[in-house]
């Protein structure tokens, strides 16, 4: 499968803090200069309903990288995450089906079960019941994209004979899955094609990424076939000592870290570039085939120190 080998991503800013609002226009146009960047990869952010006090404005995702996809050429478009049961596994793999006809094949969605309630009770979705809708979407969604004619009942759907064209243009379609419980693990290895996680430190990293692998094996699939990425939030100064409190202001305001996963605010990538290369060899030498860099504030010029001091030398690191 393509995709094994390593690659630079990064997020974009489609989600804010109130009373700033997102600018449509102006995350197309980022999305424009992280190809012209050479970034391999752009993810964003996926919700429906996001807080209330404070709250979250934010561009629905796939709207925003339909966008991006009439706008340039090469760069792939990613979520990082898609809350799965949110939405209607049929429309889903249309809309999924088109933006990768759209994009030339340049679709890499990621996707989670979700963990955020009250979205889930706006939406009409039972939350207790998401893990077993995630598996149940799943299944829809890739036999809809590789079935001529797909007939069955599942819990919320029943589709006696479903014609769904065209397909995608990647055939197989790659779909990462987000998430750090063991079955959510084994849904990775075994329902996708790899696993995506974030703020994940390089030992938790390997942890979970052995027992993704061992999944894989365990159901006879060849575990050297996965994807894995790992999205790190990163800001490069004169030394850590300098951005780290910044950073870490930044990071309790913006984000959340789900109970019970490794992810860490520690993670972050933190210092000059030098030190942060050193910290980014790691998380290659763990084994993570997609970096994903979340930029402090997602500065314009972080982000080009980033891609022109940083990527080029690890695009160059043998391990």
């Amino acid at each position: 499968m393509a995709g094994l080998h390593r690659t630079f991503g990064i997020a974009a800013r489609n989600f804010t803090a109130y009373p700033e609002i997102p600018d449509a226009a102006a995350l197309v146009d980022y999305g424009v200069r992280m190809e012209e960047l050479g970034f391999d990869s752009l993810w964003v952010w996926d919700h429906i309903l996001l807080g209330v006090e404070p709250n979250f404005p934010i561009i629905d995702s796939l709207t925003l990288l339909t966008a991006i996809a009439a706008r340039t050429s090469r760069i792939k478009l990613s979520t990082g995450i898609l809350v799965l049961p949110l939405r209607n596994p049929v429309v889903l793999a249309k809309q999924l089906s088109s933006m990768d006809q759209i994009s030339r094949g340049r679709m890499l969605p990621a996707m989670a079960a979700g963990w955020y309630k009250r979205e889930f009770d706006a939406v009409g979705v039972p939350y207790e019941q998401r893990g077993k809708i995630m598996d149940d979407n799943l299944e829809i969604m890739k036999r809809l994209w590789t079935e001529d004619v797909v007939s069955g009942e599942w819990t919320n759907h029943k589709i006696p004979a479903g014609v769904m064209f065209p397909k995608p243009h990647q055939a197989p379609f790659p779909l990462l899955i987000g998430g750090y419980a063991d079955r959510v693990l084994k849904r990775a290895a075994v329902d996708g094609d790899g696993w995506l996680t974030y703020f994940y430190k390089p030992e938790a990293f390997v942890e979970s990424w052995t027992k993704v692998r061992a999944y894989a094996e365990e159901a006879g699939k060849d575990p050297d076939t996965l994807m894995n990425g790992n999205q790190l939030p990163i800001m490069i100064g004169e030394s850590r000592a300098a951005v780290e409190e910044k950073m870490m202001s930044w990071l309790n305001v913006d984000f959340d870290i789900a109970q019970g996963s490794k992810s860490t605010m520690d993670s972050a990538i933190m210092g000059n570039v030098e030190e942060c290369v050193e910290q980014l060899k790691e998380h290659l030498r763990a084994g993570v085939q997609k970096l994903i860099f979340v930029p402090y504030k997602y500065e314009m010029s972080q982000i080009e120190i980033i891609a022109r001091e940083i990527l080029p030398r690890l695009r160059e690191f043998k391990d």
